[in-house]
């Protein structure tokens, strides 16, 4: 008896001892960052080297559990959290946060931004920290712009070359009415559709084309159910990164400053590791799925026939923030 007694009571004092270990080295704070993404491409993995930079660099006073693959629901419901404080971070494309703040659907007008510097420049400066303060008045703080690259077309009936090429195609959009409206004014038929469920979508007909990035056609394996891939370029794919109100406000400045940083430098990765990605990725693909590209001419075309959506929207997004844009990007108006 008496030797079942220490045992039990060594194991209990064990056990204590435990749990005031791990009371001890608890996080102050516990965040949860949610996004659709496998956690393969490039933003999934940011997000991961996110988590693991603030949690060193605050030295374990801030936890991140990373919730991948749309497992507490697709973009609409993650902001939807983000503003209960259900959800703490969450990395949403622009186009689905038009649906909560219609300004934020101008970084999707269509062929706004040329080039990978240009949407650098746009997107880090002054005018995009504008475009981010715009969700100050629905309980997000929107900390900076992840991505992952420029948006093409890919579909099942034809070469996309000219804007008449996109006439009656059936193509999946996210639910943002910007780019809703975009391909309806190319006379296509749009349907939103959410994103994991494109795939069945394509393979099974009721939605013929989509337009994404090349990181997320390839791994969610798009090309193998589709014939045509147009490399159109015609809208940055700008994921806002962003938190709840309250849980960032509830962050002491140190602490502010370590979560700022690694923002930064999950932007960054994001974005070079898209970069790295593309390359292959068009070498896998190569032979799976015929490829075409614009020629400036064929590009010039559809920013004439884009045009319409921009002046539909102009009041929506402010003549005033579209004319800095169109200031940063260097159209004319």
């Amino acid at each position: 008896m008496k030797l079942t007694l220490t045992k039990a009571t060594l194991s209990a004092a064990i056990a204590v001892a435990s749990l005031s270990a791990a009371q001890l080295h608890a996080a102050d704070y516990t965040f949860s960052f949610a996004h659709v993404l496998i956690e393969e491409t490039p933003n999934g993995q940011a997000a991961l080297r996110f988590k693991e930079e603030v949690e060193e660099k605050s030295d374990g006073r801030i936890e991140i559990n990373v919730l991948p693959a749309a497992q507490v629901g697709g973009d609409v419901e993650i902001i939807e959290q983000i503003q209960m404080g259900l959800v703490d971070i969450g990395i949403p494309p622009t186009a689905t946060l038009g649906n909560f703040e219609p300004r934020m659907q101008i970084l999707d007008l269509p062929f706004l931004i040329a080039d990978y510097d240009t949407m650098v420049e746009t997107l880090d400066g002054e005018v995009g920290r504008e475009i981010l303060d715009t969700l100050n008045g629905h309980n997000m703080y929107g900390v900076n712009f992840w991505g992952a690259g420029f948006r093409h077309i890919t579909n099942n009936d034809r070469p996309i070359e000219t804007p008449e090429d996109m006439d009656s195609i059936r193509m999946r959009t996210m639910q943002a009415p910007i780019i809703i409206s975009t391909y309806e004014n190319l006379g296509a038929n749009a349907t939103a559709m959410a994103f994991t469920e494109v795939y069945n979508g394509l393979q099974q007909g009721v939605v013929s084309g989509q337009e994404n990035p090349l990181a997320n056609i390839y791994t969610m394996r798009f090309h193998e159910v589709q014939d045509y891939l147009s490399l159109t370029n015609h809208a940055y794919h700008a994921y806002a990164a962003v938190m709840n109100q309250d849980s960032w406000d509830s962050l002491p400045e140190d602490l502010q400053a370590v979560m700022l940083e690694a923002f930064d430098n999950g932007r960054d990765a994001s974005r070079a590791l898209t970069l790295q990605d593309e390359e292959t990725i068009m070498e896998e693909i190569k032979d799976e799925i015929a490829i075409n590209e614009l020629t400036p001419e064929q590009r010039d075309a559809f920013i004439e026939a884009s045009m319409p959506v921009h002046e539909e929207y102009e009041d929506i997004v402010t003549t005033e923030l579209l004319h800095k844009v169109y200031d940063a990007v260097g159209i004319e108006y």
